[in-house]
């Protein structure tokens, strides 16, 4: 009998693992995909500039708009992740992500469409507004992404692994941010129409540029973007044929809890069912909106994110403008950031538990000194620096930023504890993602301003702010230095 026992617990012990695995690897690859159709639009930004006119400024408020909604989203989404199956929320999330990508490639049509124009400030303004929505509404569904995997992890690993298994998950943020990157760069630097022998199209570029037609030398840039012209619409349409296909994927892939396949639950806080709606609501009164825990790490994600964020969103146009780098080149080097991130990820989280008892916010505070210190000396490599030198350097300020990145989410859903995980992280990413008003419009508009005022020094700028922030953000997590790990000790004990 004892045989038998053992037995069957040993394949029931077998049948978790197989399901942990499958649930980790299924979300890392459709979490990937999310990046495919929401960082796709910052490749397409040197295009669109350069064809329709469009200022920083405008990118810039709509990057704002965009990231705020989208960390609304985050929110509303969390609470609905706590009560819905997630196989149904993350697929049905990136199948209709898919579908707004591929409108925003006919955003043009849809502009001449409206205006009955195919270019002047009506078309381009109507054009900048159809963006604009189409953003809002992707934005608003890619809060479908992250709420349903803070739920299911949770459920699937147990807390004393979480930091290590949850940052070996959260490297889908780098891998789907780098090969969106690649991709995104490849598309831009080859497909697209060869109007470089058109003299009307080149002048029209060099106009909307700023570009004099007598400088040789950035006179190279606008033939660039003359060589692949209409190229931003393959940034939209390819990545979104590519999510399409893993929403499907995930659809198979995906199961909810252990119980939905007949397995134990890991924590007894797990009661869905079995209490009532107002029990339900106090808890995640307690665990979250009275945690004074969760708003330090939320107030840190929100400098956290301005740091990250700069970087990805304005990176291209950054490396291209200020460095003078190939779009395809400058896709590369964004894409070493994101690689960087993984192996600060993995590190972070290894690190947070086996020498730091799983505090995930002492290792943060560690990362965001890195973080600090390799933004200062990228500022102040000389111009004629070595090339590599100054990807290391970037990569580096990766290493350290991904760090906090992912374990601010770890973080947040032991604190709550697996019952309001998703509740828990879509609070925090409120925050991450209201750090849009200083990365998106903040950013563009400094940009726009100091590029008068101070030629060449504008970017300069853009990094001490961010050095800045960097280190207002060590001494946030240095309030929650004596927090503990996690909240299931309490909540448990109250349990039995």
């Amino acid at each position: 009998m004892s045989q038998q026992t053992n037995s069957q617990e040993e394949t029931k012990q077998k049948l978790f693992k197989y399901w942990q695995t499958r649930t980790i690897v299924a979300t890392m690859i459709g979490y990937a995909l999310f990046y495919f159709v929401r960082k796709n639009f910052s490749f397409a930004i040197p295009g669109l500039t350069a064809e329709f006119g469009i200022t920083k400024t405008s990118f810039g408020i709509i990057m704002t708009l965009v990231t705020i909604v989208y960390g609304i989203s985050r929110f509303l989404n969390g609470l609905i992740a706590d009560r819905m199956n997630a196989r149904y929320h993350m697929s049905i999330g990136l199948f209709l992500c898919a579908v707004a990508n591929f409108a925003f490639g006919w955003g043009a049509d849809l502009s001449s469409l409206f205006t009955g124009k195919t270019d002047g400030p009506m078309f381009t303004n109507t054009m900048v507004l159809l963006f604009g929505i189409i953003l809002i509404v992707n934005n608003l569904i890619q809060g479908s992404g992250f709420p349903p995997v803070a739920r299911l992890l949770t459920h699937w690993i147990p807390q004393n692994e979480l930091a290590t298994k949850m940052s070996v998950w959260n490297t889908s943020h780098s891998i789907g941010a780098a090969l969106v990157a690649i991709l995104a760069g490849y598309i831009m630097g080859s497909l697209g129409t060869n109007m470089s022998n058109h003299p009307e199209i080149v002048a029209a570029i060099a106009a909307n540029l700023k570009v004099d037609a007598t400088d040789a030398e950035k006179m190279k840039s606008v033939i660039e973007s003359a060589s692949h012209y209409g190229a931003w619409k393959w940034c939209f349409w390819i990545p979104a044929a590519i999510a399409l296909v893993g929403s499907v994927g995930l659809f198979i892939g995906l199961r909810d809890t252990p119980s939905s396949v007949g397995l134990p639950e890991l924590h007894k806080t797990h009661q869905k069912g079995k209490e009532s709606s107002a029990e339900f609501k106090a808890f995640i009164r307690k665990s979250v909106y009275r945690n004074k825990w969760i708003w330090i790490l939320g107030i840190a994600n929100f400098f956290v994110y301005i740091v990250r964020f700069a970087v990805l969103d304005w990176g291209p146009t950054f490396l291209k403008e200020a460095h003078g780098m190939t779009l395809s080149n400058a896709g590369w080097t964004v894409a070493v950031f994101e690689i960087f991130g993984i192996l600060g990820m993995l590190a972070a989280g290894w690190i947070t538990d086996k020498y730091l008892a799983g505090k995930a916010h002492r290792t943060s505070l560690y990362c965001m000194v890195g973080v600090a210190i390799f933004m200062t000396i990228f500022l102040y490599l000389p111009n004629d620096s070595p090339q590599w030198v100054m990807i290391v350097v970037l990569g580096m300020c990766g290493f350290f930023i991904y760090g906090p990145q992912a374990l601010i989410g770890i973080a947040a859903a032991n604190q709550a504890t697996n019952r309001a995980a998703a509740t828990a992280n879509g609070l925090t990413g409120l925050f991450g993602y209201a750090s849009g008003l200083v990365s998106g419009v903040g950013v563009g508009y400094m940009v726009d301003v100091l590029s008068k005022s101070q030629p060449g020094k504008a970017w300069d700028y853009v990094f001490m702010m961010m050095i800045g922030m960097a280190i207002i953000c060590v001494f946030i997590f240095a309030l929650m230095w004596k927090a503990k790990a996690h909240g299931y000790d309490e909540l448990e004990t109250k349990a039995d």
